[in-house]
């Protein structure tokens, strides 16, 4: 018998949907999955997170070995964070150097990273919210990481005074979110590079 071939994807995922297909918990029915914008093939898992309400490039396999390596072996996670204020170059220089944030209630030292400010980039229009200029200015800032610790981004922006109003992850390793509009799937090929020794 013929082994199934192995099935990649990248999606933009929405703001308001978890990174997961299923969940066993009570409330489970008023949340949105990712299986309720496309029939995946089955078996198929995300790689890797965005919390319920970041959005932007997810990666999706079949395959549990292309999963794992891309998680574990720190591969570049590049986000686009809009920032509640004018981000200052201290600020920008702090999370470059690594931010103290918690991770299950223990302090945790995040590591050294690209940051930089960036004019406001071309994405699509936000699905949530984000209050007007009357309130305040906000900013936008580049942030490059190699881990993916949970609400990491978020945790950083907020550990350096500046609390993310949004955020869209744009790149992972060498595959780009590009000109995709969310909710929008398109096939991958060739993920099985990032198994080989």
């Amino acid at each position: 018998m013929q082994k199934d071939i192995d099935r990649h994807f990248k999606l933009y995922k929405p703001a308001g949907y978890l990174s997961q297909f299923i969940s066993h918990e009570a409330k489970a029915h008023k949340k949105k999955y990712l299986g309720g914008l496309y029939q995946f093939p089955e078996n198929t898992m995300a790689v890797g997170r965005l919390d319920e309400n970041s959005e932007g490039l997810l990666l999706l396999t079949t395959n549990g070995k292309v999963s794992h390596a891309i998680t574990g072996r720190g591969y570049e996670k590049e986000y686009f964070a809009q920032v509640d204020g004018i981000i200052t170059e201290d600020a920008i220089e702090q999370l470059r150097q690594g931010v103290v944030i918690s991770i299950s209630g223990k302090p945790y030292t995040t590591m050294t990273c690209e940051a930089n400010s960036i004019p406001i980039p071309s994405l699509p229009k936000a699905q949530h919210r984000i209050r007007d200029d009357r309130h305040g200015p906000t900013s936008w800032v580049a942030i490059t990481v190699t881990e993916g610790k949970f609400r990491q981004i978020r945790k950083m922006t907020a550990a350096v005074g500046f609390a993310t109003l949004r955020l869209v992850r744009v790149r992972v390793g060498d595959i780009f979110l590009d000109s995709m509009q969310p909710g929008d799937c398109e096939a991958l090929y060739g993920l099985e590079k990032y198994i080989t020794p």
